[in-house]
């Protein structure tokens, strides 16, 4: 840039001081630009913006009276430094070293204490500053500095002075020099760098009076290594040059001396060699004014007490035994006061208790949008209890009068109240550094760093609580929240007499009875945790916080809901409506009574009104009817007590014994016991599917002669419809009960009753529908599987015999079917066994059937190889990508139908590729199962058994006896299609056979086949409740044979995963009949994920990626 100006204009047009300090500014010069005659540029200084520079750059400055004309935005206005360092920059340039560096931050202005750090780095910025242009900017100054050590009332007093230097050489003090951070930043050119240090320390120790104090030592260390260190002589009043000496022996001692008050005892400290003391917090040093020496002090007691002990006041003598008592309390090494009067007495306490103390106070808005609005702060106070005296963390006292007005010490435990404090951090209570005077007199105030006195109150205040804190919340702390102990339940009938009862949940809060269902069904809704996953998840200690509108927020150990959420929530879900539980639930008046959750409230009639309910007469033995033709078993006789039982108590029920325990002749005896005691003024209608209709007909006639039954079925039941009030027992079956519903809604009956009602457990299914519009007085269910597939089931047959006993379908589904089936709730599973234990009577064979000989289970693994087994994984892959776009596509709940037709493909390429539809289905790759199956039989016969054959596949029962016929051994059939049923059972009961081939819906169930020894099972089906009833057609009462069942299974296929699925819902009917536990997880998609894998050694292939949709 060129410039009409030279560095002699400089020098002349401004004074050696501004140019000086202008070289400090030349890194904060930006901007610069000439504009015709002006030059411009901003510079940055301490104001927020930076300062803009004007130069007039006329050559008629150029004459040697001419005078600079520079104009500057900052307060000098004129000529400035910041006008010298802008022409700086435009004679020479920026420098070079700084160009790139920038001062992030502006000095700070000095309204507040200049700290530590930013006068060391001024310091050493100086330093760096005068090494540049020092010694080049004017003659040698004759001028130094001079620091002053002297000791006064054993405090340590430092004095600058401006020294100067006189013809003869010897030093003078001109003035003293007023230390401030002006002094510091921007010194005189005679004071040295290590001045500059100790004058910095000194400003920080002027500004630190009262607060922290700067150590004494270090300043020490700098004054000697400076060399400019003086001691005034007290006698010649000379100058001597500081030296550092040795160590030297100080002594505290009580000295007498006059005062005001009288004579006194001060506090003194001795020093050995007539030196002075000076003890400032951790420093102790002496100065001996005579010699100029100072050094350390050693003390008998550490310097901080040192340094209390000589800022205590002249004690009067009464004071003496005071303060003896303290000091010897704090170190033994104190020198005690004379002693002058009796000791002072000590409070009397046992121990010292904290208290925390919570507030919301209002303070106006100081800042923000809302400025002069009141804000309500919430913050804590802490007091510690000595007996009856509360001390404040901020008040050091240990004096307290006691009962008779005298004063006493107090044994207060800092240490103790100091761990208390950590406590309460650690809990993120802190203590606030410049607490708003919201309390006078409160002490310090604890302010909660997060804020969330929510999480506060809930987890931390009951820790602290059982750390031994007192804790008060005050009612009009905002975020008071409430602990509730006990839950309150009462039962009163319902006014209608229809044998209901409502039950209140009531807890209570200061003396007021709050009703706790609405809020539980607030809590059901917006958590879901306690509706649609397994209660045992939930930390039986977590703390759950609900809201009431007349009691504020709530605490509630989760461990004290659960067994009320448990017991009831099924029952929370009817508003404003009081909770009704049916006389006949026992199960869950049983469990109210038992839970230690909860609290019978009320007078002694409520508890006696529940434990009358609960003590109903138990069955009782009853003679069999005269009019039966067979003699029964113990268990059977138990089971027609409590037939009779429950028309007693006007009760419905499901018989669910095991397969060929005799539930038929068991009911048979019921019904004709209804006759003889004159009860039977209606008939008894008794629906059964088709293949039984031919059995209950035959045993009624041989074993209740005395009934008069009806058979509604074939064309000519239409004709029959007029004569079903004439009969004792009306016989039909659910393909035909819907189709004339209008005709057996016409007439009423005393029992209904559903054979193998597992036919019906779809609650929807149209049979369903009618068989709860027919009017009975009593309903029964017969069931060897009440339970056989998932809890639906059994709310379908628990509902139809006991209307509304568990709810609606939707809500026992929500309570109870989800949380147990998809996560394994054990509670839940447990309290519905319970409660479904008093309805169902279930008797297994092994428990009541012992002459049985034993039946043994063999699983056979068959390898698929070949051609079948390229098959297999073909269809299965195929199939996998089929169903995995449908349930991105469709969700898991409406890809039913893909789903179903790939596990069917797979399960039929198990049994034979033959099975596959379509004309284009393969015939050659053979059948690893049916080899085997062909291995087996021809042994099999060969040693004399009896076998029965079952598989799903009618079309698999047609290529098996095509084998059977290719090998010459004889055998039967039964299928859906078999008109006559009687034939083919006759002939293999009598022997002419050895080989029954049945398909498992048409011979699953109605059959009594004791002749066979030997099942086999080609194909599992998804319910083993199915299979089992199956194989129960040889294994029953009367077979005399040991019973081998084979369960053939493709190994590493889809037929070993439905194996495991079995093992599940067995576990899961288990759970509720047998009251053993929680069943595991149901199906969901990556149990269908697990159905498609591929056979072990297969190799993967990979699928077609389809993005993810969320579950419809």
């Amino acid at each position: 840039m060129s410039v009409l100006f030279d560095e002699n204009d400089l020098h002349r047009w401004l004074d050696e001081r501004t140019i000086r300090k202008a070289a400090g500014y030349l890194d904060r010069v930006h901007d610069l630009r000439t504009e015709g005659d002006l030059l411009r540029a901003k510079v940055d200084g301490t104001a927020p913006q930076p300062y803009r520079v004007t130069i007039n750059l006329k050559a008629r400055l150029r004459s040697p009276h001419s005078r600079l004309h520079g104009r500057c935005s900052c307060p000098v206005g004129d000529n400035c430094k910041h006008v010298a360092a802008v022409m700086l920059c435009a004679l020479h340039g920026p420098d070079e070293d700084r160009e790139d560096e920038k001062i992030e931050a502006p000095l700070p202005q000095h309204a507040q204490p200049v700290r530590a750090e930013l006068l060391t780095r001024l310091s050493e910025w100086h330093a760096q500053h005068a090494a540049r242009t020092g010694s080049s900017m004017g003659k040698q100054n004759q001028k130094s500095v001079a620091f002053v050590l002297s000791i006064f009332q054993f405090r340590l007093g430092i004095h600058a002075y401006r020294m100067r230097r006189t013809a003869d050489g010897a030093l003078e003090r001109e003035k003293p020099l007023e230390i401030t951070p002006e002094l510091v930043i921007d010194p005189p050119g005679y004071v040295s760098q290590q001045d500059i240090a100790v004058l910095g320390q000194l400003c920080l120790r002027q500004q630190r009076k009262g607060g922290r104090r700067v150590a004494v030592q270090p300043l020490l260390d700098m004054i000697l290594a400076s060399g400019h260190g003086w001691v005034q002589h007290p006698d010649t009043r000379q100058l001597l040059p500081l030296r550092a000496g040795p160590a030297r022996a100080g002594h505290l001692e009580w000295k007498a001396a006059d005062s005001q008050l009288g004579v006194c005892s001060r506090p003194v400290l001795q020093v050995d060699g007539n030196a002075d003391g000076a003890v400032e917090g951790q420093c102790a040093c002496y100065l001996d004014e005579r010699t100029g020496e100072t050094g350390p002090l050693q003390l008998a007691v550490a310097s901080p007490d040192a340094d209390a002990f000589l800022g205590l006041p002249p004690l009067l003598p009464d004071e003496h035994s005071l303060t003896a008592q303290m000091l010897q309390q704090l170190d033994p090494a104190l020198p005690l006061p004379p002693a002058t009067a009796d000791a002072m007495p000590i409070a009397q306490v046992d121990g010292m208790v904290p208290h925390l103390m919570l507030h919301t106070e209002e303070q106006q808005q100081t800042w923000g949008a809302r400025r002069g609005q009141m804000q309500r702060l919430e913050f804590a106070t802490v007091s510690f209890a000595y007996g009856e005296h509360f001390k404040h963390l901020d008040d050091p006292s240990r004096f307290v009068r006691g009962a008779d007005g005298t004063i006493e010490l107090l044994p207060r435990d800092t240490a103790e109240e100091a761990r208390r404090e950590n406590e309460l951090r650690s809990r993120g209570l802190h203590r606030h550094p410049q607490s708003p005077a919201l309390l006078s007199g409160a002490g310090p105030h604890f302010h909660l760093r997060s804020y969330d006195w929510g999480s506060f109150m809930l987890r931390e205040l009951p820790r602290l609580q059982e750390l031994g804190w007192v804790v008060t919340v005050p009612e009009d702390f905002r975020h008071r929240i409430t602990v509730v102990d006990s839950v309150l339940w009462d039962v009163q009938p319902d006014d209608t007499g229809a044998g209901w009862l409502d039950v209140a949940l009531d807890i209570e809060i200061d003396g007021q009875t709050v009703p706790l269902a609405p809020m539980l069904a607030q809590l059901l809704q917006t958590d879901p945790r306690w509706t649609r996953g397994a209660l045992d998840a939930i930390d039986d200690e977590e703390r759950i916080l609900i809201a009431s509108p007349t009691a504020g927020a709530l605490s509630f150990q989760a461990g004290r809901l659960k067994p009320v959420v448990t017991l009831l929530g099924d029952l929370f879900g009817n508003g404003a409506e009081p909770l009704r539980v049916s006389t006949r639930d026992r199960g869950r008046l049983q469990a109210l009574q038992q839970s230690g959750s909860l609290q019978l409230r009320g007078a002694t009639d409520t508890g006696a009104m529940v434990q009358r309910l609960l003590q109903e007469p138990t069955p009782q033995p009853v003679a069999a009817p005269v009019g039966l033709a067979a003699v029964l078993r113990p268990y059977q006789q138990d089971g027609l007590a409590w037939l009779q039982y429950l028309r007693q108590q006007e009760l419905g029920g499901i018989l669910a014994d095991d397969m060929g325990l005799g539930k038929t002749l068991q009911t048979l005896a019921h019904i004709l016991l209804e006759k003889e005691g004159g009860r039977l003024d209606r008939p008894a209608l008794v629906v059964m599917p088709t293949s039984l209709l031919f059995n209950w007909q035959e045993e009624a006639a041989r074993f209740a002669p005395g009934l008069r039954v009806l058979v509604l079925h074939g064309p000519a039941r239409e004709a029959m419809f007029e004569q079903i009030p004439a009969h004792d027992l009306v016989l039909t079956t659910y393909p035909l009960v819907w189709r004339d519903e209008a005709a057996l809604q016409a007439h009423a009956y005393h029992l209904l009753i559903l054979d193998e009602a597992q036919q019906v457990k779809n609650a929807k299914a149209r049979a369903a529908i009618t068989l709860r519009t027919l009017q009975s007085r009593h309903q029964l269910c017969l069931t060897g599987t009440p339970l056989e597939n998932h809890l639906g089931e059994l709310w379908t047959h628990i509902d139809f015999v006991l209307p509304g006993l568990l709810g609606s379908e939707k809500t026992f589904n929500l309570h109870w079917r989800h949380p147990i089936e998809r996560s394994g709730d054990g509670q839940r599973a447990q309290l519905l066994a319970q409660r479904v234990r008093p309805f169902i009577l279930r008797r297994r064979k092994d428990q009541v059937a012992t002459e049985l000989p034993p039946k043994t289970v063999i699983t056979r693994h068959v390898s698929l190889e070949g051609g079948q087994r390229d098959l297999y994984e073909t269809v299965r892959s195929a199939m996998q990508e089929k169903v995995r776009e449908a349930v991105a596509g469709k969700g898991m709940a409406k890809s039913h139908i893909v789903v179903l037709d790939a596990l069917l493909k797979l399960r039929q390429v198990c049994c034979d590729p033959r099975l596959l539809p379509g004309e284009a289905a393969p015939r050659t790759q053979g059948s690893a199962k049916l080899d085997l199956l062909m291995t087996l039989l021809p042994e099999m016969v060969e040693e004399g058994r009896r076998i029965l054959v079952f598989s799903q596949f009618t079309r698999m029962l047609e290529l098996i006896a095509q084998a059977l016929d290719k090998s010459g051994l004889a055998f039967v059939t039964l299928t859906g299609d078999t008109r006559d049923r009687t034939t083919p059972v006759r002939r293999f009961m009598h022997g002419e056979v050895p080989i029954f081939l049945i398909s498992l819906k048409a011979g699953g169930v109605g059959l009594n086949l004791t002749a066979a020894d030997t099942v086999i099972h080609f194909d599992p089906w998804w319910n083993p409740a199915a299979e089992n009833q199956a194989s129960d057609r040889a294994h029953r009462i009367g077979q005399d044979k040991p019973v081998f069942v084979y369960r053939l299974i493709a190994a590493g296929s889809i037929e070993e995963r439905i194996s495991e699925l079995q093992q599940r819902k067995a576990a899961l009917a288990d759970s509720i009949l047998e009251n053993g536990g929680a069943a595991g997880a149901g199906f969901s998609e990556e149990g269908l994920q697990a159905l498609l894998e591929p056979l072990p050694g297969a190799p993967a292939k990979k699928a077609k990626r389809t993005p993810k949709r969320g579950h419809e």
